[in-house]
Formats: C-alpha cells, sequence, structure tokens
C-alpha cells in the first residue's frame, strides 16, 4: 500500500462528531427541561444549516465546471443525465408504491381526533399555494442573470449555468484549459471553507434539537407512535431492501459498507434533519470513493430535487393517515390520483421550507379539500419524521451515484472496494483527492 494510502495519525473531525453526539442529547435534555430556553436557541439549528447551504452553489458550480470541461465527449454527459432522471422517476414510483403498501396494511390513522389541530394547517396550505406548480418549477430552473445563479442559493440554477459553463469550456479546448485550473484551484478553497463551518456543526445541533423538544415536547412523539415507527420501519425497509438489493445486483457493492462509509454525513443530517447538510460532503466522497466528477456533478445536484424517495414515501403514509383519521379513507383510484399529483409537486415545492407538511397540504386541497384539517395532526411530529426523509433522499441519491457511474462505465470497482474497505481513507481535512486518476483517463483533456 502507498504512503498515500496510510490514514494520518490524528484525525481530529473524530471529536467533532462525537461532539455532535453530545449535543443532541443536550438539546433533548434542555428541551425537556428549559422549554423556554430551549425554544431561545433553535435560530443556532438555522444559522448553522444556512452555512452549510450557503456553500451548495459554489460546490456544485465548481464539480460540473471541472467535471465536464475536462470531458471530450459533450454525450457523455448527455447519457449520465439520461440514465439518472429515469432511475430517478422510477425508484419515485417504487417508493410511493412502498408508502401505499404500508399505509394501507397498518391504517395508523383509524380512530384519532384532529379537530383541535385544524387551525394549523392554514400556513402549510399558503406554503403549497406560493411554491407554484409545475411549470414554474421548469421555469425557476432558467435565472434572472448568469450570476443570479450563484446567489440565488437554487441549487437547479446552479446546476443549469454550470452545464453552460462546462459544455462551453469544452468546446474551448486547450485555451480552457487556464480557467480549468481556476476552478480546480477555487474549489479547494471552497471546500477549505466547508471543512471550517462544520466544526459548529455540535452548536447548531444542539440548538436545532433543544427548539424541536421545547415546542412539540415528548408526548406529541407519544401521541403518534405507531406512524412515526411505521415509517421510520418502511424508509429502513426501502434503504436496505430495495437499495440494497440494487447496489448489490448492478455494482456488487454492500449497503452496509456504503452507509459506514457515509457515517459522519448520516449523523449530520439527523443533528440538522436536512439533507442539504451533507451534500457538499457527499460530492466529495463519491469523488473520493471512485465515480467520475462528471457522473458526479450531474447525478447528485439533480438528484437533490427529482431523486426525493423519502418524501415519496412521506407524502403516501402521510395522506393515508389523514384520510384515516378523519374517518374518510381514500379508495384506491383516488390513492393513486391524488399521489401522483404529490409526487410531481414535491419537486416544485423542494425549495419551500415545510416542503413535505406544504405539498401534503396543497395536495388534499386540490383533490380532496375536506381532508385539508387533518394535516395539522402530523406538524407536531414533522421534524421527527423529516430526519427520517432526510436520511432516505440522502441514501438513495449516494446509492444512484454508484449504479448510473456503473450503467455508463465511469466508475473505478477496484477504488470503490478498497474505500469502502477502509484501505484509502477520506481526507477530512481537504475533502478534495488530487492523487486518483478517474476510470477514464482517455477521455479527459490532457494538460
Amino acid at each position: 500500500m502507498s504512503d498515500s494510502a496510510t490514514p494520518p495519525a490524528r484525525d481530529r473531525t473524530h471529536w467533532l462528531y462525537l461532539a455532535v453526539i453530545v449535543a443532541v442529547i443536550a438539546g433533548v435534555v434542555v428541551g425537556k427541561l428549559a422549554p423556554g430556553f430551549g425554544k431561545s436557541v433553535g435560530e443556532l439549528g438555522t444559522i448553522f444549516v444556512n452555512l452549510i447551504k450557503m456553500m451548495i452553489t459554489p460546490v456544485i458550480f465548481c464539480t460540473i465546471v471541472l467535471g465536464i470541461g475536462s470531458v471530450r465527449a459533450a454525450a457523455k454527459v448527455g447519457r449520465v443525465g439520461g440514465l439518472a432522471i429515469g432511475y430517478f422517476l422510477i425508484m419515485s414510483t417504487v417508493a410511493l408504491g412502498i408508502g401505499l403498501l404500508v399505509g394501507n396494511l397498518l391504517h395508523p390513522g383509524s380512530g384519532l381526533n384532529v379537530a383541535a389541530h385544524a387551525k394549523e394547517v392554514t400556513k402549510y396550505a399558503t406554503d403549497a399555494k406560493a411554491a407554484g406548480g409545475t411549470w414554474q418549477f421548469f421555469e425557476d430552473i432558467v435565472p434572472t442573470t448568469l450570476l443570479s445563479s450563484l446567489t440565488s442559493g437554487k441549487v437547479l440554477q446552479a446546476l443549469f449555468v454550470a452545464l453552460l459553463a462546462g459544455f462551453a469550456i469544452q468546446a474551448m479546448g486547450a485555451a480552457g484549459e487556464p480557467i480549468l485550473r481556476g476552478v480546480a484551484s477555487i474549489q479547494k478553497l471552497v471546500f477549505r471553507i466547508l471543512t471550517m463551518i462544520l466544526w459548529l456543526a455540535p452548536i447548531g445541533a444542539f440548538g436545532a434539537m433543544a427548539n424541536v423538544v421545547a415546542r412539540t415536547g415528548l408526548d406529541a412523539v407519544k401521541q403518534l407512535a405507531l406512524l412515526m415507527v411505521a415509517f421510520y420501519l418502511t424508509c429502513v425497509l426501502f434503504i436496505f431492501g430495495v437499495l440494497g438489493l440494487l447496489l448489490r445486483l448492478v455494482a456488487g457493492t454492500s449497503i452496509f459498507k456504503l452507509v459506514r462509509y457515509l457515517a459522519r454525513e448520516y449523523l449530520l443530517i439527523f443533528a440538522t434533519s436536512s439533507s442539504e447538510s451533507a451534500l457538499p460532503r457527499l460530492i466529495a466522497k463519491m469523488e473520493h470513493v471512485g465515480v467520475d466528477r462528471t457522473t458526479v456533478g450531474v447525478v447528485v445536484p439533480t438528484g437533490y430535487s427529482f431523486n426525493l424517495d423519502g418524501t415519496a414515501i412521506y407524502l403516501t403514509m402521510a395522506t393515508l393517515f389523514v384520510a384515516d383519521a378523519m374517518g374518510k379513507p381514500l379508495a384506491w383510484h383516488e390513492q393513486l390520483g391524488l399521489l401522483l399529483f404529490m409526487i410531481v409537486a414535491s419537486k416544485g415545492a423542494a425549495g419551500v421550507t415545510g416542503a413535505g407538511l406544504a405539498t401534503l397540504a396543497g395536495g388534499l386541497q386540490s383533490h380532496r379539500p375536506e381532508l385539508l384539517d387533518g394535516v395539522g395532526l402530523i406538524v407536531g411530529i414533522d421534524r421527527f419524521m423529516s430526519e427520517a426523509r432526510a436520511l432516505t433522499n440522502f441514501s438513495g441519491n449516494a446509492v444512484a451515484t454508484l449504479l448510473v457511474g456503473t450503467w455508463t462505465d465511469t466508475i473505478d470497482p477496484a477504488r470503490v472496494r478498497a474505500v469502502l474497505d477502509r484501505e484509502i481513507p477520506f481526507d477530512e481535512r481537504a475533502m478534495v483527492d488530487d492523487d486518483h486518476p478517474g476510470p477514464h483517463d482517455k477521455d479527459l483533456v490532457p494538460a
């Protein structure tokens, strides 16, 4: 084994993630024993997530420009994108079907009274309306100006402009090489800044957990324990059953090793209840594991808007829960029509705060308005369920990257095995690899 594969003597980030665990526990205790103080520190979690979101656009832009700009054949990028979108649509349908199956088997909302919570749903119906429809979603992909795509915070706008820039540099040939070297230097700077921000994770985790426990209490969790347990078990079944089987059959890789490799990202998502907090690290780790930069740059950002497996499961189960709780269960044809609409609508609400509840409320308002009041019942536990949603969405995108890389032959299987077996450690300090070639060096523009 080469010296480059030797792990560093001291990995200080190990203490960072231990501190996150302590902070989560402390947040639960403080939220329960001192709810007033717990509510007052809630903004700490919001600030930390906002800091991470601040870095998402430059990470995506640099990754895609470098990936596409250094590849000779534009058709290769189109093939990756086409396969990714097709896979996302199929997996959304599978996730929807699993949620329907579990919801119809358990009927967790039967016998509940939702009258006391009816007024709480107004905000989410308003949010869903503000999110716009499907056409608004596509219209928002095109930014107002070239530079606004880098400042708006909208992932798909950054993806769109980065694709344009990457193909333009690709067309420039040798004249574009200085630009690529400049973007590579900027990428290293961006990941260094991200590493600095991640040291604030314990503070953000403490504030987020203290706030949610202070506001909802533990009684809200106990009251709807069946729905929560069913949802979590369904997500686990989807990750280790459906995704795990696909990963083994297609890429020959163990889902358990992949989950272990991404353990710190799972902890970060659990602490912040946001899969976006781990997006930059997922890009870095998928490149490190051996997937071509081009494939990672296309699949991961697109998946964060289109591949929302956890959200799909949530929408199906929550809809059936509300209908049962209101004493107005849905017929099969109503379930399919309403929930297919919600899967499409969830793409348009991807950037809206409380997107899960907003999409749920918007779908019920459009198809079965008499059920809208029932959404208020799950407001109290939505924050806890959003963690499972985020973890499942994240897992789906990690698996999708490996699968698309395998289908397009843009992955190094030997490196995947070595990284997942801990033979080649991930550099937590730099988060950028300079020392390993991609599986298709012949496709790269020579320096």
